[in-house]
């Protein structure tokens, strides 16, 4: 019963869907562009996210500025970009600390390939036992990546990272979108539990963004899990109008245009 409650916060809609804006780059990254004022970049998302993926300090920090609105995911896993294993994740938190802070979801991320990733593996395995005992939802970020991967977007890889979150536990995982909506169907198919994509580097225009995320949805994505392309657009509200309307309403990409004016 308490996981359906929270699912509902983050999932919205029929059949439920989400956009989910991570937040969680202050710890791999430092306060990059668009999270620096972590308070402003909050409030400028809430309302047109449905959930927000943060460390536990910035709910603790900053429990004020989050409405009621918007789903909470607290982020479990950390590492930073100028470790010589920045790759490799490490738990920093506790499903029940979660909870004790207004969590409604909690995340672990895993990168398959690179040295460590049994590590991580175990982490999930055991998250995932904590999450179900408490009756929190487990979103899995599953990335192909080290020295022998060689494409992060070969379907069939990012296939076997979502089948693989799903069976060790997860409630929805987080992949890489493959490129098309013909090779992304793959790896939904071969997923038995919802599927969201990840927003990667910043692109190079919103059109490319909202072809990529039209791409997924028609492919039977759940929705997406995007956030430098959001927080450090020059407009989030208006960037996420856009993309709430093709997961929400199965908008067109002129129809997403057309909102973002033209």
């Amino acid at each position: 019963m308490g996981k359906l409650v929270r699912w509902k916060r983050i999932f919205k809609g029929h059949p439920p869907k989400t956009v989910i804006v991570p937040m969680d780059h202050g710890v791999t990254s430092g306060p990059i562009e668009g999270i620096r004022d972590m308070e402003r970049a909050l409030r400028k998302v809430q309302g047109g996210a449905d959930a927000v993926v943060i460390h536990k300090g910035v709910l603790k920090g900053l429990e004020g500025v989050l409405e009621g609105n918007c789903g909470v995911i607290v982020h479990l896993s950390a590492s930073h970009s100028f470790s010589p294993s920045a790759n490799s994740k490490v738990l920093v938190g506790e499903v029940q600390e979660a909870l004790r802070l207004g969590a409604d979801g909690v995340s672990v991320h895993i990168n398959l390939g690179d040295d460590l990733d049994r590590d991580m593996l175990r982490d999930l395995g055991l998250v995932a036992k904590e999450a179900d005992r408490w009756g929190v939802p487990l979103l899995a970020m599953v990335y192909p990546r080290g020295k022998g991967v060689k494409d992060p977007y070969d379907p069939n890889l990012v296939a076997h990272g979502a089948r693989l979150g799903a069976e060790l536990g997860a409630d929805v995982v987080k992949v890489p979108y493959t490129g098309s909506p013909e090779t992304f169907r793959k790896v939904v198919e071969g997923c038995f539990v919802p599927v969201v994509i990840a927003g990667g580097p910043k692109v190079s225009s919103e059109r490319e963004l909202l072809e990529m995320v039209k791409g997924a949805m028609e492919a039977g994505a759940a929705g997406l899990s995007i956030g430098r392309n959001v927080f450090q657009h020059q407009d989030p509200p208006k960037i996420l109008k856009a993309l709430r309307a093709i997961v929400h309403e199965g908008a067109g990409i002129q129809e997403a245009l057309e909102i973002l004016g033209g």
